[in-house]
């Protein structure tokens, strides 16, 4: 049996979504149960890791809730928009991949199965020579205006490139 063809787009667009990788890789740091879930794994928050792709010594740390479930465990549950984030100088020194944006998206990662993502912003302070992350979530149709931000001080030795 042959499935419409408004159906077979959908069910692609979703598989790839679901599948899609996020721009940079998070590492799971930890995690901790925060609700009972009868089916599949429970209710948590988690802490992963990112470590900035253009700035080699600056890794950033976000924690938010993971949805479990059923439906958490097949990709469909919705994550919340709360996220907190630290990031920090883990290297002895700071070594810039190329000249940076006085604004970019650093990473993206899906918090839904098609249409909320969680990003990571870094912003530059030039005057105070400073790397500042924001952290946010969006939707195709309303974004969440809760954020949280980290600043990242860089030693005066050492130039910011900008582009």
């Amino acid at each position: 049996m042959l499935l419409p063809r408004n159906f077979r787009c959908l069910l692609a667009i979703t598989v790839v979504c679901t599948l899609w990788p996020a721009i940079g890789s998070a590492e799971l740091m930890g995690e901790v149960d925060t609700a009972f879930r009868w089916l599949g794994k429970d209710d948590r928050v988690i802490v992963e890791a990112y470590d900035d792709p253009k700035v080699h010594g600056i890794t950033c740390y976000v924690s938010r809730a993971r949805t479990g479930g059923f439906k958490g465990a097949v990709g469909v549950a919705e994550d919340r928009s709360e996220a907190s984030i630290a990031c920090r100088q883990v290297g002895e020194s700071l070594h810039f991949t190329e000249k940076l944006p006085q604004q970019e998206d650093v990473f993206t990662e899906r918090m839904s199965i098609l249409f909320k993502r969680l990003h990571i912003v870094r912003i530059i302070d030039l005057r105070r020579n400073v790397l500042i992350y924001l952290t946010y979530s969006d939707r195709l149709v309303e974004g969440s205006p809760q954020n949280t931000v980290t600043a990242v001080p860089v030693p005066r030795s050492t130039v910011i490139p900008v582009k």
